[in-house]
């Protein structure tokens, strides 16, 4: 099983899709660009953050394992990660986050007020792209997805400073904010493979982008910064509710629970007391827990590949599963 496997370079991940990869991030470039001397700066530091080209990469495998690539489907890619470098930009700015992949964020480089029109610029960009396929199916799915994804945001908000958020608020949390990008990738990537096969790759990649972003939340209670490229702690010391936390919440006892108050209750935690959570969390089984929960969807998005024909593509699909639950950034 994809889940048993020993972690997945993302090299491995790409190989299949390489060349439209890299046409990809040449689309990217073409699209962004513009003669603005400050939106030309902005757009040269976004262009080196890029990273992982994670979800262009899940669409260009879909195209390929249901036989389906044409050029239509790179520009597709680059509307999909000019979408996901827009909510990135916009997360920053809201969060006032100085770090992304351990390069200073928009915000702590130029401005929160630059870092918010410039997520515009990209998602209005990624529109234009869209409306000059003049085709109505991509378009309606990441207008469906940008808007769940900004009602995500908002939903994240509401994760501050509540003990009482639950799994049920989580999880729809990170439907909205993460795995509708991803599968909706995985599925304008089978966009032309009947409707069956559709369904079938937005199923695997709602899995998979459950399954990255339990992990990604995992991270922060496991891993350093110099690992992750951003602050350990983060998400606590912001008072962001994530399921590690909760999953740990109802096994604390009551001196437990009260430092577990008081770090929510200080505006301005310290690294000691973040630390001192982390520890109580690990301890009792919030991360293990957490972990059990991204294997299980990771499990049912590795079902959904049985529909596809065995292939270079398909298995890089399920590499992509191991990779989601295994990295360690």
């Amino acid at each position: 099983m994809a889940t048993d496997t020993a972690p997945q370079s993302l090299a491995a991940i790409h190989r299949p899709v390489r060349a439209e990869l890299d046409a990809t991030v040449e689309e990217l470039g073409r699209i962004v660009r513009n003669d603005f001397p400050l939106i030309g700066g902005v757009n040269a530091h976004l262009l080196r953050l890029r990273g992982k080209l994670f979800r262009p990469a899940l669409l260009l495998l879909a195209a390929r394992a249901t036989g389906t690539m044409d050029q239509r489907k790179v520009r597709l890619a680059a509307v999909v990660e000019l979408i996901h470098l827009a909510t990135l930009v916009h997360d920053d700015s809201v969060d006032h986050s100085v770090l992304r992949r351990g390069q200073p964020t928009v915000n702590a480089l130029f401005s929160h007020q630059v870092a918010v029109i410039m997520g515009d610029y990209l998602y209005s960009r990624a529109i234009q792209q869209l409306v000059e396929l003049q085709e109505w199916e991509p378009m309606q799915v990441m207008s469906r997805v940008t808007n769940e994804m900004t009602v995500g945001e908002m939903r994240q908000l509401e994760a501050h400073d509540r003990l009482a958020y639950g799994l049920e608020s989580y999880e729809r949390l990170i439907r909205a904010k993460t795995a509708s990008l991803v599968s909706a990738a995985c599925e304008l990537g089978g966009i032309d493979a009947g409707a069956s096969l559709r369904a079938t790759l937005l199923r695997f990649g709602h899995g998979l982008g459950m399954a990255f972003q339990i992990t990604d939340d995992v991270l922060d209670y496991t891993e350093t910064e110099d690992v992750t490229g951003k602050p350990s702690g983060h998400d606590l010391k912001e008072h962001k509710i994530t399921l590690p936390l909760i999953a740990a919440l109802p096994e604390l006892d009551a001196a437990e629970r009260a430092t577990v108050d008081a770090l929510m209750d200080d505006a301005d935690p310290s690294d000691e007391r973040v630390a001192e959570v982390i520890a109580i969390v690990q301890a009792r089984g919030g991360v293990e827990s957490a972990r059990e929960r991204a294997q299980g969807f990771a499990r049912a998005a590795e079902r959904e590949l049985e529909a596809l024909s065995e292939g270079e593509a398909r298995d890089a699909l399920l590499a992509a599963l191991a990779y989601a639950v295994e990295r360690r950034h």
